[in-house]
């Protein structure tokens, strides 16, 4: 018998299945085709609860010909920032307001819990307000040291029209993290959220309608990446793309994106760790590993998915994230009890369960679970929360992204050989370091090759503080100042000041 903490079913009386379509030039239209849906079936509860269109490469032309209408005619991209901003802090307030229905309907496509689907919605709202004080803010530069007859400004205008396509694990907060801030730069977009978790982006239409941002400005494209994301990439009519998803889909958008040679930024995945020093705050550290590894199910960018422990405790340590992991609640995303939903497809349960299976063969001891978890009441898609040890850098589970609930653990004896684990990989999301000793702390920062360092804590982060990878974890920046820029170009206006400038031609004689 498993000894972990399971919450069976609620058996909550689940809504009427939502039926999504498209939202083009401010009205919702069907697909072009006619006929054209997707189902998605709640994995936690095997049932539809989502209908959604099935868009064609003609929607999303479309959908890029709206946006690039609204962008060039100047209905928004030549508002003031205060106009835009005042737009943006209308969405803010009305998601708030929505925030329950929102979530219901998250945690019924995603699998994630109800506490953690309200949580994501309404902390989305803070992404929106923070973007607002930006579009007010927003300047460029002037450079008057040139000489008395010149004067430059350095301007920042809107990149135009951009194209944003979303995953499935956080769909919302992770549109708020690009949505917001291309409009507070003035762009016009073009989205297409995940076809397995598209309801939530709907909602906000109806919401930006609301908040009477102008027809147009956002269109939201319905279907899967062939053909409408591989669409909104290359169409030359598209001056950016942001992406987030995994590395092997971002590349080829890079690849599609290219022909045009339009902006791309990246966020992708991440094979995050958190290195444990014998010095450290241990049922802190023990707690953050926790909730790193079992947060949304593992299925994370930002997951802590390896932890590097110090020799001398890892024994000690990695007994009590085992019994830590066995007070974890899984069980109904409905239950506000429940910390750990279900994993989001049959297909992705079977590759988690491939790496760990992988793993075992090569030599690894699995301390806890390894195994699909069955709750009483629900679907067959959950997943055992697993520690791995006895892992070796080669191997596969040490370096690959799993998206999962499964946590390696290897060791080290110098920072030395912590930071050349750490970053011996392909990726470079974030890491994270636990020392009382501050002058380990910041070495280890300034050592390890990622986005994001934390020290003593995991997973902390605010809109003020841009987030984003290196290496194959990405390219560009999202929230923060830096994820305003990424919507920008940059023009340098060089003027001369009366008529002081010498002529290059001079007459002869």
């Amino acid at each position: 018998m498993l000894d972990l903490t399971l919450i069976p079913a609620s058996n909550a009386v689940l809504p009427e299945v939502r039926i999504n379509r498209h939202w083009i030039g401010g009205a919702v239209v069907p697909s072009r085709d006619g006929d054209g849906w997707t189902e998605r079936q709640s994995p936690s509860h095997g049932v539809v609860v989502s209908r959604s269109a099935r868009g064609t490469a003609a929607d999303a032309e479309a959908a890029i010909a709206a946006a690039r209408t609204a962008f060039d005619d100047g209905r928004w991209s030549q508002l003031s920032g205060k106009a835009r901003a005042t737009v943006l802090l209308k969405v803010a307030d009305l998601i708030e307001a929505n925030v329950d229905r929102m979530a219901l309907i998250e945690t019924l496509e995603s699998g994630k819990p109800i506490t953690q689907a309200r949580g994501e919605v309404s902390g989305a709202a803070d992404l929106w307000r923070y973007a607002a004080s930006l579009a007010r803010t927003l300047h460029g530069d002037s450079h008057n040291s040139l000489g008395a007859d010149m004067l430059a400004v350095v301007l920042k205008e809107p990149i135009g029209v951009v194209s944003i396509i979303t995953p499935w694990n956080f769909p919302f907060w992770i549109l708020s993290q690009k949505l917001p801030f291309a409009l507070a730069a003035g762009c016009t977009c073009v989205v297409k959220p995940s076809e397995l978790t598209p309801s939530t982006t709907v909602m906000l239409a109806e919401l930006l309608a609301e908040a009477g941002l102008p027809a147009g400005v956002v269109n939201i494209v319905l279907g899967l990446g062939q053909p409408v994301g591989a669409t909104l990439a290359s169409d030359p009519r598209v001056d950016m793309i942001t992406f987030t998803g995994s590395t092997a889909v971002g590349k080829g958008i890079a690849a599609a994106a290219s022909g045009t040679l339009k902006k791309v930024a990246l966020e992708l995945g991440g094979k995050n760790p958190q290195v444990i020093f014998p010095d450290a705050d241990l049922e802190s550290a023990v707690d953050a590993v926790v909730f790193g590894i079992y947060f949304n199910v593992g299925q994370c960018c930002n997951s802590g998915s390896r932890i590097i422990v110090h020799q001398d405790i890892a024994e000690a340590f990695t007994a009590r994230v085992v019994d830590l992991s066995r007070q974890v609640a899984f069980g109904d995303p409905l239950d506000p009890a429940t910390q750990v939903g279900a994993i989001v497809s049959p297909e992705h349960g079977a590759k988690i369960d491939g790496y760990v299976t992988a793993a075992r063969k090569s030599g690894a001891t699995v301390a806890l679970g390894g195994g699909p978890l069955q709750i009483p009441g629900l679907a067959p898609q959950f997943y055992q929360p697993t520690v791995v040890t006895g892992v070796t850098p080669d191997m596969a589970i040490a370096r690959e992204e799993v998206f999962g609930p499964v946590l390696t653990v290897l060791t080290f004896r110098t920072l030395d050989e912590a930071l050349r684990l750490v970053n011996d990989a392909d990726y470079g999301l974030s890491a994270g370091v636990w020392s009382e000793n501050v002058h380990t702390c910041l070495a280890f920062a300034r050592g390890t090759q990622a986005g994001t360092v934390w020290t003593n804590t995991w997973m902390d982060g605010f809109p003020e503080v841009t987030f984003g990878g290196v290496k194959q974890s990405g390219l560009g920046r999202e929230i923060g100042s830096y994820g305003l820029d990424e919507f920008m170009e940059i023009k340098s206006l060089v003027m001369r000041i009366g008529r002081s400038r010498a002529p290059w031609v001079r007459g002869q004689g």
